[in-house]
C-alpha cells in the first residue's frame, strides 16, 4: 500500500478500535433511520442502495452489503488486510444495525430539513469515527481514504464527487424537492468529514 514517507504509530489499542468501529457505525445506522422516516436519500453506496431499496422494497441492508464487495479488491491490495477486515465488519455491523433498529426505534414523523440536517451530523461523526480508527463503510470510503493517503486529495471531496453522480441519477427517479433535502444531508456530513478528517493526523494503514 501507498503510504507518506513517514507514517505516525498505530494510535489506537484494539479495545479502543472495538469501541470506534461500533461507536461509528451505531451513529450511521440511526443516521439512516432519520433517512427513512422522511423519505429521503443520500450518496455513496448507502446512497444506491436506498435508490434500490425504495421502489424495489429490496432490503436496504442486504444491498448495501453486496453493493460494497468489489471494493474489498482495492482494500486488500492498496490498503492491507488490517483495514480490509475492519471494512468488512464495520459494513455487516452497520448492514445489520439498519434492519434492525426499526424494531427498536420508531420515527412516525419527521420534517424532510430536520431528517436531512440529523443524517448529516450523525453519519458525518460516525465516519470520522470510523476513519479514526482505520475503518470507514466501504465503497467510496475506501477509495476516499486511498486518494487521501496517496495523493492529498481530502476524502470529503471524493465523497462529495461520488455523491453529484448519485443525486443526479436520484433526479430520475424521485421528485426534486426529495432530492434537495437529501442533498443538504449529503453536504452537511461531507462538510463534517472535509473539515475534520486530517490527512497528517489519521492515516489509514494496515
Amino acid at each position: 500500500m501507498i503510504l507518506l514517507d513517514t507514517p505516525p504509530p498505530d494510535r489506537h489499542s484494539l479495545a479502543e478500535d472495538v469501541q470506534g468501529i461500533l461507536i461509528g457505525t451505531t451513529l450511521v445506522a440511526l443516521g439512516i433511520q432519520f433517512l427513512r422516516a422522511s423519505e429521503l436519500i443520500t450518496g455513496q453506496i448507502a446512497g444506491l442502495a436506498l435508490i434500490v431499496s425504495y421502489p424495489t422494497n429490496w432490503n436496504f441492508g442486504a444491498a448495501f452489503f453486496v453493493l460494497n464487495l468489489p471494493f474489498y479488491a482495492l482494500a486488500i491490495r492498496q490498503m492491507g488486510w488490517t483495514f480490509t477486515v475492519k471494512n468488512f465488519i464495520a459494513v455487516t455491523l452497520m448492514s445489520s444495525m439498519v434492519e434492525l433498529m426499526p424494531y427498536v426505534l420508531t420515527i412516525s414523523e419527521l420534517h424532510p430539513a430536520v431528517g436531512a440536517a440529523l443524517f448529516g451530523i450523525l453519519a458525518g461523526i460516525g465516519l470520522l469515527s470510523l476513519f479514526r480508527h482505520g475503518a470507514t463503510l466501504g465503497g467510496v470510503g475506501i477509495v476516499a481514504l486511498w486518494l487521501q493517503d496517496r495523493n492529498g486529495f481530502k476524502a470529503g471531496n471524493t465523497q462529495l464527487i461520488f455523491d453529484a453522480l448519485v443525486f443526479a441519477l436520484a433526479l430520475l427517479l424521485f421528485a426534486p424537492d426529495r432530492v434537495a433535502w437529501s442533498l443538504l444531508g449529503a453536504v452537511i456530513l461531507n462538510v463534517i468529514i472535509t473539515v475534520n478528517h486530517r490527512r497528517d493526523r489519521y492515516i489509514a494503514k494496515s
